[in-house]
């Protein structure tokens, strides 16, 4: 698929089939991910990938009821490396560690796309739920939680902003 295709057909898909998703495709939409940007090129992201039932439905409530992610076949949840960029301290911690996730999500998601399956970018959750079900360390935050799986449904594209809304040329 050309990238331009991929970024505007992609669509946030919030109902999938119960078709199995080969984690060769997962690992390849990984891969992809990880040639995303990253400051110092620390790449202080990291991934977890979540195929067990009970812990999907624990996300569920970590997201606020938001049970599309249950129904999903697979589950990442995008993690911000806080030690990785230690040495950037605050900086590093505040920002360019979720810069770095968010590049990777964005790759993550148009490769997914690129391969057929759909996704959506879940950030309405509660981290200290999350980071509890997850078990995380105190160094991994959680960032985004991307159910995948092949789309139930099709969306119309969404509203879109004309260009002379958000390009500033010099000035704001």
């Amino acid at each position: 698929m050309e990238l331009d295709k991929a970024i505007t057909e992609r669509r946030s898909i919030r109902s999938y089939t119960s078709k199995d998703v080969p984690q060769k495709l997962i690992d390849e939409a990984l891969e992809l991910a990880s040639w995303a940007p990253s400051a110092g090129n620390l790449q202080s992201r990291d991934f977890i990938v979540i195929r067990n039932q009970q812990t999907k439905d624990d996300l569920v409530v970590a997201a606020l009821g938001q049970e599309f992610i249950a129904q999903a076949p697979v589950v990442i949840v995008a993690i911000a490396n806080l030690e990785r960029v230690a040495h950037y301290a605050d900086r590093g911690k505040e920002l360019y560690a979720i810069q770095d996730s968010a590049a990777a999500v964005q790759n993550l998601m148009l490769a997914l796309h690129a391969r057929g399956l759909g996704t959506v970018w879940v950030g309405a959750f509660d981290e200290k739920e999350a980071r509890r079900v997850l078990g995380l360390p105190a160094h991994a935050k959680p960032v985004a939680i991307l159910p995948i799986g092949y789309p139930a449904e099709h969306p119309e594209p969404r509203m879109h902003l004309p260009p002379e809304e958000y390009i500033h040329l010099e000035e704001w």
